[in-house]
């Protein structure tokens, strides 16, 4: 009887813990969301359980159509982790390997001999990354590519540095995975991504083709929502974009992606090892590395017109935060710190709201 009653408090105790950190989640995401700089949908588990699965804001501020967990977002360069988990895949295979050099498959390619694909997969390649040139991304993202149009964006640019030597965030290493993963694979690196992940795993609500999307659940992308006004942004082509953003997903399709990566279901235990291992700068193959709340985290945030958004995860004890965001806020960091700072019983702080202060002339001078 004892022993029963030890059990049934202890359950007990767990769950009112549980309670206790939803509530705090949510306090958290509703001070963001109120203050205009969180509008999207979240998911929040711990040790298998999902804690919080919810929406904030509206999906599409013209018909007054608010968020829920079914909405859809592009995911930006979360994308790349989908595009580094095929190339580990074809390398299980042994139909290429991280070793090889972008000469082997670009044989024209400038200096290709000197670039090899795991340099590419960790940002150590010097390639000039092609959405620094700020009046294509302003002007061009909207239409249609070819394969020869996004190359002549950054082929024959000088190298930023020689290669492995240094690190610098490249879209252009990993548009470069995607031609590289279609001439191997031979098939649309759209189709190589659906058939090595998104079916394996369950992902029925993931795609590419965010312009011709048609779904009720679809989001509106916006470069600014705020109080006195809405600014709707372009959407980035998937050719564009490519194997470096595509990429369009639901919180719950995520949350599937990563419950496939702790199962290695998808690649192979030492596959994640080498792709979690950073190389410079704590970038591994497609993630990023880091120490969030007391806990080493696995992880990447992406942003892309009108969209942002976030995964990062804790392998030890499967514990993840997803968010998903259809406008350009910059504070998706800070709350995925609260949020697993909460789970760890570590502080966090709510975001302070700006208050407008009266000041005479004089003061003002």
């Amino acid at each position: 009887m004892k022993k029963l009653f030890f059990i049934l408090s202890t359950l007990l105790l767990v769950q009112i813990s549980y309670s206790q950190d939803i509530s705090k989640l949510e306090e958290i995401l509703k001070a963001y969301s109120s203050q205009y700089k969180f509008n999207g949908t979240v998911l929040v588990a711990h040790k298998g359980k999902i804690l919080l699965d919810k929406g904030y804001g509206y999906r599409n501020l013209k018909d007054s159509v608010k968020h829920d967990p079914n909405s859809i977002f592009q995911i930006g360069s979360v994308t790349k982790q989908f595009t580094a988990t095929v190339i580990m895949k074809l390398q299980e295979k042994k139909k290429l390997s991280v070793n090889d050099k972008l000469s082997k498959y670009f044989p024209d390619y400038p200096k290709g001999d000197s670039i090899t694909i795991r340099q590419l997969l960790s940002h150590t390649s010097g390639i000039f990354n092609y959405t620094n040139d700020r009046e294509f991304m302003e002007k061009e993202v909207s239409n249609p590519a070819t394969r020869e149009k996004m190359l002549a964006r950054f082929k024959d640019k000088p190298l930023d540095f020689s290669p492995g030597t240094k690190w610098s965030y490249s879209n252009s290493g990993y548009m470069l995975l995607g031609y590289i993963i279609e001439d191997v694979a031979k098939m649309p690196w759209e189709k190589a991504v659906r058939e090595y992940i998104f079916n394996k795993a369950g992902m029925g609500h993931s795609g590419f083709d965010f312009t011709h999307l048609q779904s009720p659940a679809k989001s509106i992308g916006y470069f600014q929502i705020k109080s006195d006004g809405n600014v709707p942004a372009p959407i980035v082509d998937s050719s564009v974009s490519f194997a470096a953003g595509s990429i369009y997903s639901t919180t719950g399709d995520l949350y599937k992606w990563f419950q496939a990566l702790q199962a290695n279901s998808i690649m192979k235990a030492s596959s994640k090892a080498e792709a979690f291992t950073p190389v410079l700068e704590r970038y591994g193959y497609g993630w990023g590395v880091d120490t969030i709340a007391g806990q080493i985290t696995i992880g990447h945030s992406g942003g892309i017109h009108g969209f942002v958004s976030n995964m990062v995860f804790i392998p030890g004890d499967s514990t993840v935060v997803i968010l998903l965001n259809n406008f350009s806020s910059s504070q998706l960091g800070n709350i995925t710190k609260s949020l697993l700072s909460v789970i760890y019983n570590q502080p966090y702080e709510l975001p302070k709201e700006k208050t407008a202060i009266s000041m005479s002339e004089v003061e003002l001078k």
